[in-house]
C-alpha cells in the first residue's frame, strides 16, 4: 500500500508553511461477491488444488507417505518412484518444464494461472469466504468497518480472525506434513512434543499464508510478485484477455431499461461500476489492459448479467485479444489465431521435455552407484606382490522391493576382487560396500589405468535383472 510522504513547502508573502501530501495512501479493497460460469470455474480449481493439497499428505503406500520430501534421510518419495540427492536432474527439468508452461499459458491467455490456479488467489478466495461467512457482503463490511467496536463487531471480527488463524494453522501443518511424516507430526502435535524446527516452519508458513491471504491481498499481485512486472514481454496482439469492447460500450451511462441506447446517443455500458466492485485488484477494467489484472473474469461474470437484466447481448467485458476486439473476430477465428509460431514454439519443447523426462524416468536402473576412491593410500603392494587400490561404493536401491547386487570388477584380464559376495538392500536402501581391486604389477600400465564396476541387480520379489556400469581409475606407482 502507499506511504503518505509529505514534504514541506514555503509559500512566498511571509505566509505559514504548509504541508502537502506527496502520495495518496491506497484504499483497502473490498471486493463483491459475484457468481457465474467463470466464478464456478474458480472455485472448482480452489477445490481441486486444495484437495489434492490437504488430501495427498494423508494418502498412504507400501507403508508409507505417497508423497514425502524426507529431508533427514535425504530421501524424496513420489508414489512409486524415489529419488535421492543425486536426481537433482529431474529437479531441474520439472522447474525447466514449468517455466515454459507458464510462458506457453501466457502467451496463450494471458495471467490464467494467475486467476485461477495461484496460491495468493487460491487462498485468498478461501480468507474471502470466510470473511463474507463472518461479516457478509461488501455493503455489509464497508457498514461494519465504517460503524463503532460494538459487541457485534467484536463477535463478527473475532469469527472471521478465529476462521482465518485456524485455516492458515491447517495449511501450515499440512506444508510441513510433506516433509515430515504427517501421522508422526500429527501424533506429535497431540502429545505436545513436536521439535523446535517443526514446530517453526509450521508457525512461519501458518504466519505467511494469513498475512498474504488475509491482509495483503491484492498488494502482493501487484508490487510483490514479479510475474506481473514481465508479463507483457509474453503478450502480444493475440493473447488472450479480459478486454473491454469499447466500440460498443461507448459512450456509457445510466438509462432506463426501456431506453434505446441508440436513440439517446449511448452505449451498452450503464456505467454501474460493478465491475470495479467485484474486481479483487480494484482495478477499472474499461481503461484497458494493466497489469494489475489477474485474468479471473469477475468483472465478465457481473457485466453478463447486468447485460442480461438490460436485455443486452453479453460479452461488453469477455475473454478476446487486442486483435479480435479491434476487428471483431469471433471464437472460432481467436482459437485459430491462438496457434502462432511462439505458442508452437512453446507446446514442442515442453513437449519434448516432458517426453525425455518420463523416459529417462521410465529407463532409469533400479540400481545407482557412486564410486570413491579410498584417498588415504593410493596403492599398495601386497604380500603376494600385487598391486591393490580400495574404492567405497554407494549402492542406492530406487525401488520399492529388496534387491540382491553382485559387483564384479573389469577388464578381468587385468583386474579381480575378492569382495565379490551379493549384497541385499532393503527397499530404497542406501548402503555403502568396500571393493578391494587388484592387479598383477605387469598387466597394468604405471599411473593411471581406465577400471568398470558392473553392478548387476535382481529383484528378490519378481525376479527382474538389471545392470549399469560405473568407471574409474586403478592407481599404479610409477
Amino acid at each position: 500500500m502507499g506511504v503518505a510522504t509529505q514534504s514541506q513547502e514555503q509559500t512566498t508573502g511571509g505566509q505559514d508553511a504548509q504541508w502537502v501530501s506527496m502520495f495518496k495512501a491506497d484504499q483497502k479493497i473490498v471486493p463483491r461477491s459475484v457468481t457465474g460460469r467463470f466464478a464456478r470455474a474458480r472455485w472448482a480449481m480452489v477445490l481441486f488444488t486444495q484437495a489434492l493439497f490437504y488430501g495427498l499428505a494423508w494418502v498412504q503406500t507400501n507403508n508409507r507417505q505417497f508423497m514425502l520430501f524426507d529431508l533427514s534421510a535425504r530421501r524424496f518419495y513420489l508414489g512409486p518412484l524415489v529419488f535421492y540427492p543425486q536426481d537433482f536432474i529431474y529437479l531441474t527439468g520439472l522447474l525447466v518444464v514449468c517455466a515454459l508452461s507458464l510462458f506457453l499459458f501466457t502467451a496463450v491467455a494471458g495471467r490464467v494461472w494467475c486467476g485461477y490456479a495461484c496460491p495468493q488467489t487460491v487462498y485468498t478466495e478461501l480468507f474471502m469466504a470466510i470473511e463474507r461467512w463472518a461479516e457478509g457482503d461488501r455493503s455489509a463490511r464497508l457498514r461494519l468497518a465504517a460503524g463503532p467496536w460494538t459487541l457485534e463487531r467484536v463477535r463478527r471480527t473475532g469469527t472471521k480472525q478465529l476462521g482465518w488463524v485456524a485455516l492458515a494453522l491447517w495449511t501450515g501443518f499440512t506444508f510441513v506434513g510433506y516433509f515430515t511424516p504427517i501421522r508422526t507430526l500429527w501424533h506429535s502435535l497431540v502429545t505436545l512434543s513436536v521439535s523446535g524446527w517443526e514446530g517453526f516452519w509450521i508457525g512461519f508458513y501458518s504466519l505467511a499464508t494469513y498475512g498474504n491471504a488475509g491482509f495483503m491481498r491484492e498488494q502482493v499481485c501487484k508490487y510483490m510478485c514479479p510475474y506481473a512486472r514481465f508479463q507483457s514481454a509474453m503478450f502480444d496482439r493475440d493473447t488472450l484477455l479480459v478486454t473491454y469492447d469499447e466500440q460498443r460500450g461507448e459512450p456509457r451511462g445510466a438509462r432506463s431499461k426501456k431506453a434505446d441506447p441508440s436513440a439517446i446517443g449511448l452505449g451498452s455500458c450503464v456505467d454501474c461500476s460493478l465491475c470495479v466492485q467485484v474486481c479483487p485488484t480494484g482495478i477499472d477494467i474499461r481503461k484497458g489492459l494493466q497489469y494489475e489484472c489477474i485474468g479471473c473474469a469477475a468483472c465478465v461474470d457481473v457485466c453478463d448479467q447486468v447485460m442480461d437484466k438490460m436485455g443486452y447481448a453479453r460479452g461488453l467485458v469477455r475473454y478476446s485479444t487486442q486483435n479480435g476486439v479491434a476487428k471483431g473476430w469471433d471464437t472460432r477465428t481467436l482459437l485459430k489465431r491462438a496457434l502462432r509460431p511462439r505458442v508452437l514454439v512453446y507446446s514442442a519443447v515442453v513437449w519434448a521435455l516432458i517426453i525425455g523426462l518420463l523416459t529417462t524416468l521410465a529407463l532409469r536402473p533400479d540400481i545407482r552407484a557412486d564410486v570413491v576412491r579410498d584417498r588415504a593410500v593410493n596403492a599398495r603392494v601386497l604380500d603376494n606382490g600385487e598391486l591393490e587400490n580400495v574404492y567405497r561404493i554407494n549402492l542406492m536401491n530406487d525401488t520399492e522391493q529388496a534387491v540382491q547386487v553382485h559387483v564384479a570388477v573389469g577388464p578381468a584380464t587385468q583386474f579381480h576382487s575378492p569382495d565379490t559376495g551379493p549384497t541385499v538392500l532393503a527397499p530404497t536402501e542406501s548402503h555403502w560396500v568396500v571393493v578391494h581391486v587388484q592387479a598383477r604389477e605387469e598387466a597394468v600400465q604405471p599411473g593411471s589405468n581406465p577400471l568398470t564396476f558392473r553392478i548387476s541387480s535382481q529383484r528378490l520379489g519378481d525376479g527382474a535383472r538389471g545392470q549399469v556400469d560405473e568407471h574409474a581409475v586403478f592407481l599404479a606407482p610409477r
